[in-house]
């Protein structure tokens, strides 16, 4: 029978080893989450599109964005497949909230996507449409 025998120093020198380490690597952590978080995008650069407040949607929708900025933009209606079918609107529109109204009596009912382009992004949100 084998007896393994620990000083109390050995122990505590183990912790404080344990410890230090630990503390390292929680320092050498943030530092790398910091580094890695200076390119993030500036929000004040992008337009938020919302979702319609209707589901589905019956014969018109209004469809709210805002933006922080003057911007030229230009929102699309896309197919369930992503392809453009129409353009709703190409502008440009100052800084605050926008609401631009589409019909959709001209479209058969279905699933699309409506899109906001802008220099600097492409965002979208999906539509459901039912007129009847």
């Amino acid at each position: 029978m084998i007896l393994m025998t620990y000083s109390i120093s050995k122990v505590v020198i183990g912790i404080l080893l344990t410890s230090i380490t630990l503390l390292i690597l929680i320092i050498a952590y943030k530092k790398l989450l910091a580094r890695l978080g200076k390119g993030n995008p500036i929000k004040e650069d992008y337009c938020v599109l919302y979702n319609l407040e209707e589901s589905p949607s019956k014969n018109e929708v209004a469809i709210y964005f805002t933006c922080n900025s003057e911007r030229s933009i230009i929102l699309e209606l896309l197919s369930n497949d992503l392809t453009t079918i129409q353009i709703i609107a190409e502008k440009i529109v100052q800084e605050g909230g926008h609401i631009i109204r589409f019909d959709t009596k001209s479209i058969p009912n279905g699933t699309y996507f409506y899109c906001l382009k802008t220099d600097n992004q492409k965002t979208m949100k999906k539509m459901i449409v039912a007129n009847n």
